[in-house]
């Protein structure tokens, strides 16, 4: 069973940095995809940055690209999320995502992740 834990959220200020984590187990990493989703107040879930676990290309949104980075320690099952020089925008509920195969990971679309963490909250203020 597929489960994703997500920590390391927080409220910090514009031009400042978090880390999120996402304890994922239960499956084979090269097998899957796995991802980072957002989702503001009233807004639809969208991809912030996905994986896949086959080669490691990696899927940014564009308005966090030079900013966020995605990558895994295997060792600790471990999905990060470093997020620097942060936003008002990039407020929300984040969410970790896993999926088999690579579709999900090379366009980082919500709709073909089918496990998911309980998301943590990221305010940044202005």
């Amino acid at each position: 069973e597929v489960q994703l834990v997500e920590s390391g959220g927080g409220l910090v200020q514009a031009g400042g940095s978090l880390r999120l984590s996402c304890e994922a187990t239960g499956f084979i990493w090269t097998d899957y995809s796995i991802g980072w989703f957002r989702q503001a107040p009233g807004e639809e879930r969208v991809g912030v940055a996905c994986m896949k676990g086959s080669d490691r290309n990696t899927y940014y949104r564009d308005s966090v690209k030079g900013r966020f980075a995605i990558s895994t320690d295997n060792a600790k099952n471990i999905v990060y999320l470093q997020m620097n020089d942060l936003k008002p925008d990039d407020t929300g509920v984040y969410y970790c995502a896993a999926a088999p195969g690579e579709d999900a990971g090379y366009v980082c679309y919500s709709a073909l992740f089918g496990s998911w963490g309980q998301g943590t909250q990221v305010t940044v203020s202005s």
